[in-house]
């Protein structure tokens, strides 16, 4: 017979696990990245700089600007790579801040900005060389002409207060088909000849490689995008050396470098940690580097360790809170549609937004990939022990309350053993749901196998995506192996 105490039990451990783990983890300064490859190399150049120092430092790698600044208020990151354009005309978009009014902004949210690194990343539309010469397309106003073309978009530009929609409404461009979609998937999209029109940045390693024109800003709308380190100004008091190490990077990283960086890790293959470690060594001389490159068996047991993680904890908390309730709405009907309705609302909600929400209540990282993953659970559990309960014959209610058995006592030796396989049914359907739903929990720096996904997806590496989605998916058919040999070993056939 399965006990609700022990899924309980289990439920509390895990989460108490978790709790101990992260108050006795070491201590180290967290350094935060974009989702692309040159925030990735930046990020990576700030955390062996400080390394070489004798400096411990962690990488997060999370999602576009609004999570990153969202994490530095939030203190779950302490220094993150940007750009003054970003910072002006998206960050600060409501304010009309001017780039010599930065510091003083930043400074009363608690945050400190660097000199600038060296070059200017800014935004450009880019096309096909042959395509662009073929329909005599320079600057971005000639796009007028060109109605009928199709243009993709990352998500963030699509969305930004310096993007696509103003940028639509200060060149009056004509054009409708428009489409959102990750910016290194957009690249191929354009060799595919699927879009005409891709937004780029100016250091893209890809220009040169996929032979893009870079439509000319003719009418100057897109502002300058100096690279800069922001950090918690908190981090200067407690550290003041950390803040002076990074002003020793600024103005050292010409643009021509920038591109070389972002080629090498691209193009060429080389991880991102190793192509910082070259740039520093040829920039400050021989230092104590250390890049580690773990093999494949070693990734795969860490994104396995932090996956199980994510499912287990969202999953143990989703057991000791939807169980009660579904019991709560089968006894109580009118309240019973009330409460299935709000878990079947919840249901509806895209997880990406939903993480997104998170992030200003519970910071970045594990915390609220697993609130997300709690609250996807609850519907399934909820709503099977709610039928399992409601399905019983009333013939047998009838019976152990003819033996005289008090409500409490039905309820734990009748009622639950006989819905118990109807409730594991729906156990098994959360955690089947929650092992592919918790692959989004990277884009938010909670790691598991949706970390090597979006990594190939960057470097257009069909072996790294598989890294991540083949076990992503394996272990989907293990748990739902593991609850159907449950089911039938423990819940008595005559239970059924």
């Amino acid at each position: 017979m399965i006990s609700y105490k022990k899924w309980s039990r289990l439920g509390w451990i895990l989460i108490l696990w978790v709790g101990f783990s992260a108050s006795f983890a070491e201590t180290a300064v967290t350094i935060g990245a974009k989702k692309f490859t040159e925030s990735i190399v930046l990020a990576n150049l700030a955390a062996q700089w400080l390394k070489n120092q004798g400096i411990n430092t962690q990488l997060k790698k999370l999602g576009g600007s609004q999570v990153l600044w969202r994490g530095l208020l939030n203190g779950d990151i302490d220094i993150y790579p940007d750009y003054t354009g970003t910072l002006i005309h998206e960050i600060f978009a409501q304010q009309y801040v001017q780039e010599d009014e930065l510091q003083q902004i930043l400074a009363e949210k608690g945050v400190g900005i660097t000199k600038p690194l060296g070059f200017d990343n800014t935004y450009a539309l880019g096309m096909v060389d042959k395509v662009a010469g073929e329909l005599n397309i320079r600057n971005i106003s000639d796009l007028i002409q060109h109605a009928d073309l199709t243009l993709g978009f990352s998500s963030e530009f699509m969305a930004r207060a310096d993007g696509w929609p103003k940028l639509q409404a200060y060149y009056q461009l004509p054009q409708q088909n428009v489409r959102g979609l990750d910016h290194d998937l957009a690249y191929r999209a354009l060799e595919q000849n699927t879009l005409q029109v891709i937004d780029i940045y100016a250091t893209d390693a890809d220009i040169q490689y996929y032979k893009l024109r870079v439509l000319n800003d003719d009418l100057h709308y897109f502002p300058h995008y100096k690279a800069v380190f922001l950090y918690r100004l908190a981090l200067l008091k407690q550290s003041p050396e950390i803040v002076s190490l990074l002003e020793q990077i600024t103005g050292k990283i010409s643009q021509q470098a920038m591109i070389d960086m972002n080629s090498q890790v691209e193009l060429g293959h080389i991880s991102d940690s190793q192509v910082a470690v070259n740039f520093l060594k040829n920039t400050f001389g021989v230092g104590d580097y250390q890049v580690t490159q773990s093999t494949f068996w070693q990734r795969l047991y860490n994104r396995t360790c932090e996956h199980l993680m994510l499912v287990g904890i969202s999953l143990g908390a989703a057991i000791i809170v939807a169980i009660p309730l579904g019991i709560f709405a089968a006894y109580r009907p009118k309240f019973g549609h009330i409460i299935i309705g709000i878990a079947g609302v919840i249901q509806t909600i895209p997880a990406l937004a939903m993480l997104v929400v998170m992030i200003p209540l519970v910071g970045v990282g594990g915390p609220p990939a697993m609130i997300v993953l709690f609250l996807y659970s609850l519907l399934p559990i909820l709503r099977n022990t709610h039928t399992g309960l409601k399905s019983i014959p009333l013939q047998i209610i009838e019976s152990a309350q003819a033996l005289g058995l008090p409500s409490k006592a039905r309820l734990r030796l009748v009622e639950l053993p006989m819905a118990a396989r109807t409730i594991l049914a729906g156990i098994k359907t959360s955690a089947v749901i929650n092992v592919g739903t918790a692959t989004l929990g990277a884009l938010i720096g909670a790691g598991g196998y949706g970390q090597p996904i979006l990594t190939g997806i960057r470097l257009d590496d069909t072996g790294l995506i598989l890294e991540g989605a083949i076990p992503s998916a394996i272990l989907a058919l293990l748990v739902q192996g593991l609850f159907t040999w449950t089911e039938r070993h423990i819940v008595s056939d005559g239970l059924s």
